[in-house]
């Protein structure tokens, strides 16, 4: 397997894309990039002629970490079943780095849940995993993925989390300000041009 050059600076985001999710998975972003890495995700990519598992396997592949939020297994309102796409790329992240030649054992992820022993209901096989809780908290959710990722990285200049979280706040407050500026729907923002918008940011507010 061919892996790219940000290998190791690729975040794969493995979670939920509903708008009650939208605060926590906007907050992870921002934290990704605020502490040097990129942030991968299913979003970055619309071809209709690739299979949706394909564009999985191929971000995983190029990641050497992975966010993982398995918070979302409740029952839909709707159809009254479990979603089970983060458990599915969760087990197909571990899979790589198990059974994956060369730099893929190198692997490393975080796995999320609302609350830290929930998962024992639902996905017992994973007992032995370091499962962190956000408690559905935009903030938190900016510590715990900064502490993992300052781990992560070789580079001593990572900011605290208090710090990171500081400047999303000052970030969500301008953002109104930036989407009229470059005439985007706050809204209904892509993941280019919510990604565009944080990186521009923080290269201005280094």
């Amino acid at each position: 397997m061919v892996v790219s050059f940000e290998y190791d600076k690729n975040v794969f985001i493995n979670c939920p894309f509903d708008r009650d999710y939208r605060p926590l998975f906007e907050a992870i972003v921002f934290t990704v990039f605020d502490c040097g890495f990129r942030p991968r995700c299913a979003l970055e990519t619309e071809d209709g002629g690739q299979v949706r598992m394909e564009k999985i396997f191929a971000l995983i592949g190029d990641s050497k970490l992975a966010i993982n939020d398995l918070s979302r297994v409740d029952l839909d309102s709707g159809t009254k079943l479990p979603r089970f796409n983060m458990p599915l790329e969760l087990g197909v992240f571990l899979g790589a780095r198990r059974y994956g030649p060369g730099r893929q054992k190198e692997k490393r992820c975080l796995i999320l849940d609302r609350e830290r022993y929930r998962y024992r209901a639902f996905i017992s096989d994973i007992s032995g995993q370091d499962i962190q809780e956000h408690v559905d908290d935009p903030l938190e959710v900016i510590r715990v993925v900064r502490n993992w990722l300052r781990n992560q990285s070789p580079r001593p200049g990572v900011p605290g989390g208090r710090m990171i979280g500081e400047r999303y706040q000052r970030f969500r407050a301008e953002l109104p300000r930036l989407c009229k500026k470059a005439r985007l729907d706050e809204t209904d923002l892509i993941w280019i041009e919510y990604t565009d918008l944080v990186w521009t940011w923080l290269r201005r507010n280094a």
